[in-house]
């Protein structure tokens, strides 16, 4: 399966509204003062530093070495850690996420995990990319890449499962789970479509030879601007989110 190239420079120009639109989902936590809490994906730890100012003690881990350099600058307690490697035993009171577990590819384990790491009573949060999150522009991608005879198969970087899906995985690794549901989200885009696939879709692209990815992309954009720009040159992604809450 192919994998992204985390930059954070990159990351904060063209989906900063990441950070953003999580917000709303760290509330979902409550009142976390005097909490040990896991921030599951910190990524350049803008959400991480959130939670650290609402009370609790928190330490982020993400894959992303260029990620954890950029929280690390801003003081936190962040570490380069795979989720699925993750070995901490009842650790934490909460375990938070935010835009991350579409990219990791074995939810059965990650979930283990993390029921692993929590007290009992603790809380498992976070939303994610859901069923049918970006498929517009999956579809564009695909056609593309079918025109210049590349093959989708194994380029697809992410796993956006139904909620009845989700809810049984955390359900098998022992959590209840009192609220889950698929939230449609319009996204806009600072960078237009350009700036999302230089972020998020290079996976994608990664068969193609490097002189001829601007092409590509230039084509992908141009079948998508009828669907996803509108009259004034603004893009807007189709975002689809899972948004979850389970106890241990």
């Amino acid at each position: 399966m192919a994998e992204n190239d985390w930059n954070a420079d990159r990351y904060v120009k063209n989906a900063a509204f990441v950070s953003d639109y999580g917000v709303v989902v760290a509330d979902l936590l409550g009142d976390i003062r005097g909490q040990r809490v896991l921030d599951l994906g910190c990524g350049d730890g803008r959400l991480t530093q959130l939670l650290a100012e609402r009370g609790a003690s928190v330490t982020g881990i993400d894959a992303s070495e260029s990620m954890i350099d950029s929280a690390k600058e801003k003081g936190l307690d962040a570490h380069v850690l795979d989720a699925l490697d993750l070995a901490d035993v009842d650790a934490y009171d909460s375990v938070f996420t935010n835009a991350t577990l579409h990219w990791i590819p074995d939810h059965p384990r990650l979930a283990a995990n993390v029921f692993r790491a929590l007290h009992t009573g603790g809380q498992f949060v976070g939303e994610f990319g859901g069923h049918g999150n970006v498929a517009a522009i999956n579809t564009g991608i695909r056609g593309v890449l079918a025109k210049h005879g590349f093959s989708w198969a194994g380029k697809k970087p992410v796993i956006y499962p139904s909620v009845q899906r989700f809810k049984e995985v955390l359900e098998v690794a022992g959590f209840t789970v009192p609220y889950i549901e698929l939230i449609p989200r319009p996204t806009p885009l600072p960078t237009g479509i350009r700036g999302w696939l230089e972020t998020f879709g290079l996976p994608f692209l990664e068969d193609v030879p490097s002189q001829d990815r601007p092409t590509m992309i230039d084509e992908i954009e141009n079948l998508l601007a009828p669907s996803l720009r509108d009259e004034y040159g603004n893009w807007t992604a189709d975002y689809i989110r899972l948004r979850f809450r389970a106890v241990k």
